[in-house]
């Protein structure tokens, strides 16, 4: 192990310092200083090599964790990037993004401050490509057989990896102008610079994968045509279908999803010609009264978007109580844990409400100027309005980030006919193979709504099941089994 009494030596938790909130509004990059070697160690000789590391039943992708910890420790970086990208075709995004299971699950955050799991990943990544040590790997042999992979997203990036070094000849269509789907578009560049997706594109398509944006399969190429040209396919376009609240007033001008107001902030920061001449893209957050409705990840993308922006004031709205300060009782270690987060963006301002539900929106001249809203309860498994509690709240921009329910239904996956589960989803066998022959699913189409670790690891597995399928047999690591519903 990395030091045996390392968790008794440093019981303080260290992670990067994020740079001070008025210098970071001011730029689009990314919100953390560097982090240096030397504490970073110091952090990773706090795993204690468990005899049942439970950062691995935290991690569906069965990460190796204790391992690279003691691997960086020992200041074995190469060795440590080897051990990493074993499990994980994508370290700098998880890194970045996934909230971390496997620090929940840690067994020294039973009565400490868990380790630094995820800052050493992405310390082990960032390093690696520093030194020239990610390069493209090669398959020994060339099958003959050609895959389709529709999505972009983590998922299906994982899986066209893993299918082009088995040997398959791999092309992977998105029906966006980029690679990347909601890494891309969606993930602001302050939580992660687009320039880590593009690298790990490089890489792969020196691997021999093909990209095709700008192709929205079922439409510019029939569903006949994919099945003829491509001796399997997977699918995964993601759950894009997005929630929406139909009260009165929804049909008014400045009301918008998230993902119809994320994207035009990636764009602006990739330099496309879409502002206007105060330099504003078409949806913009500046000089306005904005209101969140939803308090996840998605809206606090949102927020930190708005932000910098240039705002007038924001306001992100929540429907649930205020978490706890520490884990809650109903999500006993090693489980996730309810619990309140301050995020980068919530430390940059703005008001969050809780326990909140808006019932109409209310307009002048066909634009949103205001809602009306009131307070709620829990009863008996239901929200109830609390009598008296009833506010209007000023608003020029209302984003609705409140999750996704399902994949698209019409198009592609109606024209395929592949079974759809009683949530909606994609239904798969234990192989991720589709109701239809040759046609597999992997990520949030299949899985609905959940973690990019999750939608990683699906890919992974869904390539071992086409490979199965194609070859007979597969070496291709299977981290995970379909389950029924997303697990966090």
């Amino acid at each position: 192990m990395a030091d045996p009494r390392g968790f008794l030596k440093h019981t303080t938790r260290e992670l990067p310092k994020r740079r001070p909130v008025d210098l970071r509004l001011k730029d689009w990059k990314e919100v953390y200083e560097d982090f240096d070697h030397a504490p970073l160690q110091t952090q990773a000789s706090r795993c204690m090599d468990c005899g049942i590391p439970f950062c691995h039943n935290g991690c569906p992708l069965g990460n190796l964790i204790p391992e690279w910890n003691d691997l960086v420790y020992r200041d074995r970086w190469r060795d440590a990037i080897e051990r990493l990208h074993a499990t994980n075709n994508f370290p700098e995004f998880t890194g970045r993004l996934c909230p971390a299971p496997c620090e929940a699950a840690c067994v020294l955050g039973i009565n400490q401050d868990p380790v630094t799991i995820k800052q050493v990943e992405v310390e082990i990544i960032d390093h690696a490509f520093d030194q020239g040590w990610v390069v493209p790997k090669m398959p020994d042999v060339q099958t003959g057989k050609k895959v389709a992979v529709v999505g972009s997203g983590p998922a299906g990036l994982a899986a066209a990896q893993q299918l082009t070094r088995a040997g398959h000849t791999v092309t992977v269509f998105e029906r966006a102008d980029r690679i990347g789907g909601l890494l891309r578009y969606g993930i602001p560049e302050f939580k992660m610079e687009k320039r880590h997706i593009d690298r790990r594109l490089e890489q792969m398509a020196a691997e021999g994968t093909q990209f095709r944006p700008n192709v929205n399969v079922g439409v510019d190429i029939t569903v006949a045509q994919l099945r003829l040209n491509y001796d399997a396919v997977v699918l995964a376009g993601g759950a894009t279908a997005w929630r929406d609240l139909p009260i009165p007033g929804r049909e008014l001008d400045g009301i918008h999803q998230a993902m119809e107001f994320l994207p035009w902030a990636n764009r602006v920061q990739l330099g496309d010609p879409v502002t206007d001449e105060n330099g504003q893209p078409p949806i913009t957050a500046k000089d306005k009264h904005v209101i969140i409705i939803g308090g996840g990840d998605t809206g606090a993308d949102c927020l930190g978007t708005s932000h910098r922006q240039g705002a007038a004031s924001i306001h992100q709205f929540e429907i649930m109580p205020r978490p706890p300060e520490t884990r809650a009782d109903s999500t006993p270690w090693p489980t996730y844990p309810l619990m309140f987060r301050v995020s980068s963006a919530h430390e940059e301002g703005g008001e969050r409400v809780f326990s909140v539900n808006t019932e109409e929106f209310i307009g002048e001249n066909g634009h949103v100027t205001a809602l009306r809203a009131h307070e709620v309860k829990m009863n008996a498994g239901k929200f109830e309005k609390v009598e008296g509690t009833d506010f209007e709240l000023k608003a020029d921009l209302v984003l609705l980030a409140m999750g996704f329910v399902g994949p698209e239904k019409e198009g592609l996956l109606d024209k395929l006919g592949v079974e759809l589960t009683d949530r909606g989803n994609v239904k798969r066998d234990d192989n991720f193979q589709t109701s239809v022959p040759g046609v597999f699913v992997a990520g949030d189409m299949g899985r609905g709504q959940s973690l990019i670790v999750w939608a990683i690891a699906e890919g992974r597995a869904a390539a071992a099941g086409v490979d199965r399928y194609l070859m007979g047999r597969s070496a291709l690591p299977a981290p995970i089994k379909p389950t029924a519903a997303p697990q966090r």
